[in-house]
């Protein structure tokens, strides 16, 4: 594929840091494809399969054999497919970065600071948008959309194929963000805030798949990502330094992020205090995946409700940060005219009464000619 990270010259050693970085999805493409191309051979069919294609499928007889459906449960094989996509997910990542944000940045020019944030921006941007769009398609076709199907029918141990794919590849995308860290030479003061979304998207996307909440978690994600689109869209516009467009996108995103908060809060009320709690049990049922026990339901119910309220309360805290940034600048502006004021007119006080006079008109004389000009 030829994909190297940055122009220079000079070839590194191999097996070097910068070699690896600089040629990091030449690799990773060449290890997927050795997958890939044992699918080919009867001999390594069998463990090729187990990383490429989804495993724990079952299947529902139909009163004809065209009626059969394929479902999938989740299992310790889903770790090998988790492996396999996350290769996946690191070429298309370099791909994105080589052939889109590498290219605006060289015409936009942006600082150190700005390039960071720049191509941090630009490749969350592409994974919510595709991300939304693919599970609000999978929520109108699994008919999700009626709210009922969010706890009917509890425990959702059996999935379609295209469900299961959906949450792997949410899972291997989040587990990439951490070697991406070093691929993408990310600075420490960064790292931090990365570590700390990408492990929290893991925690509770995670804990949905295991513990067969994944309708309400759906429905959670495709809101989620829809508000971070709009921040990363209106992001991306403010570093190519259209204003007004930037201004109208952090305005939309203000007035969506506070609406899904609101509403992610109901979706969990509605489905683990409401919902599930008609069929709800005293312990855990392994065995068949039924996890509709009240301390289960309690925990997850705290859980999103305190994410959303951490959240808020980190918007809210930024937003006066800002308001009192703003008031600071402003005084700043005012406070050396005011100065200069207090300067001059300590300078006039320490004259002779003839000489204050005569500075005084001075000055009228100088404001006078400044008004008429």
């Amino acid at each position: 594929m030829g994909m190297r990270r940055g122009r220079s010259t000079k070839n590194p050693p191999i097996f070097s840091h910068e070699f690896f970085i600089q040629n990091h999805a030449d690799i990773v493409s060449c290890i997927a494809m050795v997958f890939v191309v044992g699918l080919m051979f009867q001999a390594t069919a069998p463990v090729a399969t187990l990383f490429v294609a989804l495993q724990h499928n079952v299947t529902r007889n139909g009163t004809d054999s065209a009626d059969d459906v394929g479902l999938y449960t989740y299992g310790r094989k889903d770790i090998f497919s988790t492996m396999f996509y996350l290769l996946i997910c690191v070429v298309v990542h370099a791909v994105i970065q080589e052939y889109v944000l590498d290219k605006l940045n060289r015409k936009m020019h942006l600082s150190k600071v700005k390039h960071s944030k720049f191509n941090e921006s630009g490749q969350l941007l592409a994974f919510y948008f595709a991300s939304a769009v693919w599970g609000a398609d999978i929520i109108v076709r699994e008919s999700y959309i009626n709210i009922n199907q969010l706890w009917e029918g509890y425990p959702h141990a059996e999935l379609t194929f295209v469900v299961k794919f959906f949450f792997i590849l949410q899972i291997a995308y989040w587990i990439h963000c951490f070697p991406e860290l070093y691929f993408q030479k990310i600075k420490k003061e960064e790292i931090s805030s990365r570590i700390q979304y990408a492990t929290l998207y893991l925690v509770f996307i995670v804990g949905a798949y295991v513990l067969n909440f994944n309708r309400v978690a759906l429905c959670m994600m495709v809101l989620h990502y829809l508000v971070e689109f709009v921040f990363h869209l209106a992001r991306l516009l403010y570093f190519a330094e259209k204003s007004e467009l930037a201004n109208t996108g952090f305005m939309v995103f203000n007035g969506m992020f506070v609406l899904v908060r609101l509403g992610t809060i109901i979706l969990a009320v509605l489905t683990f205090w409401y919902g599930l709690d008609q069929n709800s049990q005293t312990a855990v049922d392994f065995a068949t995946g039924n996890f509709n026990a009240q301390w289960v339901r309690i925990n997850c119910l705290a859980a999103v409700c305190l994410l959303q309220a951490w959240m808020m309360w980190n918007f809210i805290n930024f937003h006066l940060r800002r308001r009192r940034e703003k008031s600071a600048a402003t005084r700043k502006l005012k406070s050396p005219n005011k100065k200069r004021n207090k300067v001059a007119e300590e300078d006039i006080n320490s004259l002779p009464e003839v000489d204050q006079n005569t500075a005084t008109e001075n000055g009228n004389v100088r404001a006078r000619k400044a008004k008429k000009m």
